[in-house]
């Protein structure tokens, strides 16, 4: 996803016919408000089915995305559905330009990181660039994203060009989330980051890739960077859930880069992004603060130190 827009017990749409009963430990866990009817396990992992479930009963679905421990649990303690991780770690983390040069090792080490602090939410990991350039390629780095990275899914972008890839990886009990309209890997091809799905042609074809995706087997799609008009014809003609970014309200959730919402990156404001936070001004200041204490000496104060309580009375014996 554009600066954007992240288990193999999940069987494949077809076969998600209804969600999991909720055992009567998960009725019990303490979860954020809003968080129910959902999950299958002390825990209440989301699993695919479970989304589905919510597009049925018209319930909108969360995602962000996120790459560490830390920032993990504070997303699943929020009640977060879906966490991506995405290969816009390439710009929020890495400081490139595009999302190109991630690579699948990278994802794997960054979604380890993440599954590590998110006992519920639903993880998904990216396919970073030209590693699902053919289904055999896609198993063997769908499958790391799995085994390695303890990801519940992976996502990957392009449209009905894609379907046998996405048809090999659920045959082999892959889940997989699309991504079509404005996809970041084709940022050269498109000319940039360029709005897509405008003019007839356009958006025939996104809806087509749309039906592809489903038919091969995809139990989600992003639509990212598209008129929401045309996400909203193209989630009402889906079964499965559609994930927006840059799309509309029409689809069945949204996601945005952790980021971006929290405010770190102050300077950067696309359209689609809302800052729910400006926690980067608040960083500097504590930074700052923290600076200023430092050379005034403020900090650190007897709070903050340690003391050995054995030299008092190892004093007071030598001179006693």
């Amino acid at each position: 996803m554009t600066a954007a827009v992240r288990g193999t017990d999940a069987a494949a749409p077809a076969a998600a016919a209804t969600s999991t009963p909720i055992s009567a430990a998960s009725k019990t866990t303490n979860r954020p408000r809003g968080i129910y009817a959902l999950g299958d396990g002390p825990t209440g992992r989301l699993r695919v089915t479970h989304l589905r479930d919510m597009k049925r009963r018209g319930q909108r679905i969360s995602a962000v995305t996120c790459y560490d421990a830390t920032f993990a649990r504070l997303v699943d303690a929020a009640g977060i559905e879906i966490v991506l991780v995405g290969d816009s770690l390439g710009n929020v983390i890495q400081g490139h330009d595009t999302t190109l040069p991630v690579t699948v090792d990278h994802i794997v080490y960054h979604c380890a990181a993440v599954a590590r602090g998110l006992p519920r939410a639903h993880l998904i990991a990216d396919l970073p660039f030209m590693s699902y350039r053919n289904p055999d390629v896609a198993l063997q780095n769908a499958g790391r994203m799995l085994a390695e990275g303890q990801a519940h899914a992976v996502k990957l972008e392009g449209g009905a060009e894609m379907a046998p890839t996405v048809a090999a990886l659920v045959a082999a009990g892959i889940p997989v989330m699309g991504h079509i309209g404005l996809t970041p890997q084709s940022v050269h091809a498109m000319g940039g980051h360029r709005i897509q799905g405008r003019g007839r042609a356009a958006r025939e074809r996104l809806i087509d890739d749309a039906q592809a995706l489903q038919e091969a087997g995809a139990y989600a799609i992003v639509l990212e960077g598209i008129p929401a008009a045309l996400a909203q014809e193209i989630t009402d003609s889906l079964e499965i859930p559609t994930i927006g970014i840059g799309a509309g309200a029409g689809c069945d959730g949204q996601i945005l880069v952790l980021y971006d919402l929290l405010g770190l990156n102050p300077e950067f404001q696309p359209k689609f992004v809302k800052k729910f936070a400006k926690l980067g001004e608040a960083v500097v200041q504590a930074l700052a603060t923290y600076r200023s204490e430092t050379q005034t000496g403020a900090f650190p104060t007897a709070e903050h130190s340690y003391s050995d309580p054995t030299a008092a009375s190892e004093a007071a014996g030598t001179h006693g």
